[in-house]
C-alpha cells in the first residue's frame, strides 16, 4: 500500500536528527559533523528548542530518554522527570476547596529535571562538553533568531499565560507574543544557559540559580525547597519491552505511560490490521477500541513506581492482553470507559539522533502546558513546567499527590529493532496523543511497510477520553467518519490546532548498509536532516 506523502523521505549514511524545528535540528546536525554523538546531537537540538520553541519546552522542564549503544548492542532507559516536594500537602489543598491541582499555580511545580537528564546523557554517552552542545542555544537566546509562522502561532495562544506575573515579559516581545518573521532574543535564558554550559548540572541544582527558582515559587505559595532542588537524581532504568509483528518495541517504565504503547500493541496484535486497509473504517474502529482500553488502564494505574499498585509485567503481557482484547467487538464501540481525571493539553519536543557509528537517543523534553505553569522566574528566562498538575488529589488513587513523588508522566521517546539491531528511534508528542499516536505510526510502518515519511503523513484519529470524542482529521473521508458514528464512536471531524494529533518524527536505519530514512512531522515545522 503506498501513501501519497506531503513530503519526501530524508536520506543520509553520517547522522541524521530529526526534530520539530529547522533550527534546533541543524544545531544537532552541528554537533555529529563535528564529531559528537548522537547523544550529543540530541541534548544540543533539546537546548536550543528552549529557545526557539520556548512554550514547550525548556530547563523548567523534564525529560526521558531511550539510548541504542551500537557497542554494547544494547538499549538504555533514562527517567530524568522531577519529584514532588518534601512539603508537598494534598490535605491542605483538598481543605481550601480544589479537587485537583491547578495547572498555573505555584502548587504543579516539581523539581525540573531536564538539565540532570542532559548532564546524565552527556557523562555516558556524550563525546562533547556542555559548554560545546549549549552553545548554539546560547547564540540564538543572546542574538536571536526569526520566529517561525508555526512558532508565532502558538505564542500568541499562550501570551495570557504569561501576562499572568511580571517577569514574564521576558519570554514576550514589547509585551507581546513575537510575530513571524520578527527576530526574538532571551538574554535572561542565554545567561541561564551558559551557567550551565560551564557550571553543569550541579550550577541548576545548587546555588544562584535554585535559589532564585525556589524564593520565586514560594513567595506565591509553592512547596518547592532548596533541599528538593539539591536531592534532585535522575536514574537510568531497564527499558521495558514488547514484540509486535516480529518487531521489538522499546518504552521507558513508569512513571511515564509506555506502558500504554506496549499494552495497545499486543491488543492490536490480536486482529489482522493489515488485511483490513490503512484508509478503512475497521482499522480505526480496532484502533480506537485499542486505544481506549490501554489509555484507561494507563490512565488509572501509572505513578511512580514505588506506589504503583499494578504489576508493570502484568499490564504488558501478553495473557493480559488478550483479556482487555474480549471487550472489543468489531461491529459496535464499547460503552463508556471509565479513566481517572488527566488534563489533556500540553507542549513538548521530541528529538530522535542517530549517529554514523550506529549509536541512537530518543528524547522527550517538556514543560507540560503552555509556557508550564506560565511562572518565569524572573532574570533567568526560566519557565516552570506544570508537571505537578498530572497528581490526583484523591487519596484513594494510585497517581495522588504525596511527598517526594513523580507523578503520572505523558513523555514516551520509543525506539524498535529487529533480530537484535537498530531499526527505528521515534516518537510522538503530544500530551494524550503520544501513546495513541505511535500505536497509529508503528501500525503504518509495521502493517502496512509505509516509510517514516509516509507514516507520519497518513491522516490520524485521537481518542480523548475525558470527552470520550474521537477527533479525525478532515483528511480521512467521510463515508468512513460515518461508518464510525454507525458504530457508536462519538466522532468530531477537526484540525482546529495543527498539533491536536501529535507531532512525529521518525529515523530507521538499514541495518546492512547503515543508511537512514527520516521523517518529521508535516503538521508543524519539523524536519529531518542528516549528512
Amino acid at each position: 500500500m503506498k501513501f501519497d506523502s506531503r513530503r519526501s523521505d530524508v536520506r543520509a549514511r553520517n547522522g541524521m536528527v530529526a526534530t520539530s524545528q529547522p533550527l534546533a535540528a541543524m544545531a544537532g546536525l552541528r554537533m555529529l559533523m563535528s564529531g559528537g554523538s548522537a547523544v550529543d546531537a540530541a541534548v544540543a537540538a533539546a537546548a536550543t528548542l528552549n529557545v526557539v520553541e520556548p512554550f514547550s519546552t525548556g530547563v523548567g522542564g523534564d525529560v526521558f530518554a531511550l539510548v541504542w549503544s551500537a557497542e554494547a548492542r544494547k538499549l538504555y532507559a533514562l527517567n530524568a522527570s522531577g519529584r514532588s516536594s518534601s512539603d508537598a500537602d494534598a490535605e491542605a489543598l483538598r481543605s481550601t476547596g480544589y479537587d485537583s491541582i491547578p495547572d498555573n499555580s505555584p502548587y504543579a511545580v516539581t523539581a525540573p529535571g531536564a538539565v540532570s537528564g542532559w548532564q546524565a546523557l552527556l557523562d555516558r554517552f556524550g563525546n562533547m562538553e556542555m559548554s560545546d552542545v549549549l552553545r548554539p542555544a546560547i547564540d540564538y537566546a543572546q542574538n536571536g533568531y526569526p520566529v517561525s509562522d508555526m512558532v508565532a502561532f502558538q505564542w500568541a495562544g499562550a501570551e495570557s499565560r504569561l501576562k499572568q506575573y511580571h517577569a514574564g515579559k521576558e519570554l514576550l516581545m514589547r509585551g507581546r507574543a513575537p510575530r513571524a518573521g520578527e527576530v526574538m532574543a532571551i538574554p535572561t535564558l542565554a545567561d541561564t544557559l551558559r551557567t550551565i554550559a560551564y557550571g553543569g548540572a550541579n550550577a541548576f541544582y545548587r546555588g544562584q540559580t535554585a535559589e532564585r527558582i525556589v524564593a520565586f515559587v514560594q513567595e506565591r505559595g509553592g512547596w518547592l525547597n532548596t533541599d528538593d532542588m539539591a536531592a534532585h537524581a535522575p536514574n537510568w532504568e531497564e527499558p521495558i519491552t514488547t514484540n509486535y509483528r516480529g518487531v521489538d518495541v522499546w518504552q521507558c517504565p513508569p512513571n511515564n505511560q509506555g506502558v500504554n504503547v506496549l499494552l495497545g500493541l499486543n491488543i492490536a496484535e490480536g486482529f489482522d490490521i493489515g488485511a483490513m486497509g490503512a484508509q478503512s473504517a475497521d482499522r480505526h474502529h480496532h484502533l480506537i477500541e485499542t486505544a481506549r482500553l490501554a489509555l484507561t488502564d494507563g490512565l488509572y494505574h501509572i505513578t511512580d513506581p514505588t506506589y504503583m499498585r499494578a504489576d508493570i509485567g502484568l499490564l504488558t503481557s501478553k495473557w493480559y492482553a488478550g483479556e482487555r482484547r474480549k471487550s472489543i467487538r468489531g461491529d459496535r464501540a464499547m460503552d463508556d470507559v471509565p479513566v481517572g481525571l488527566r488534563r489533556q493539553d500540553g507542549d513538548t519536543v521530541y528529538i530522535t539522533s542517530i549517529d554514523g557509528a550506529g549509536n541512537a537517543c530518543s528524547l522527550i523534553n517538556s514543560v507540560f502546558s503552555d509556557f508550564g505553569t506560565g511562572l518565569v522566574v524572573p532574570g533567568t528566562g526560566i519557565a516552570l513546567h506544570s508537571r505537578g498538575a498530572s497528581f490526583s488529589l484523591d487519596p484513594t488513587h494510585p497517581n495522588v499527590l504525596e511527598t517526594n513523588k513523580r507523578p503520572f508522566h505523558t513523555l514516551i521517546p520509543g525506539m524498535a529493532t529487529r533480530d537484535g539491531e537498530l531499526w527505528l528511534s521515534y516518537g510522538v508528542m503530544g500530551t494524550v496523543q503520544q501513546a495513541q499516536g505511535q500505536i497509529q505510526v508503528l501500525s503504518n510502518l509495521i502493517d502496512f511497510g509505509m516509510s517514516p515519511q509516509e507514516a507520519l503523513d497518513f491522516p490520524r484519529f485521537s481518542y480523548r477520553p475525558l470527552e470520550g470524542e474521537v477527533g479525525i482529521e478532515p483528511r480521512i473521508p467521510a463515508n468512513i467518519a460515518d461508518d464510525l458514528r454507525g458504530r457508536g464512536h462519538r466522532i468530531i471531524i477537526t484540525d482546529s490546532h495543527p498539533l491536536y494529533f501529535g507531532g512525529g518524527q521518525v529515523i530507521a536505519r538499514d541495518a546492512e548498509t547503515g543508511a537512514l530514512t527520516g521523517g518529521s512531522e508535516p503538521r508543524n515545522d519539523g524536519c529531518a536532516v542528516g549528512w
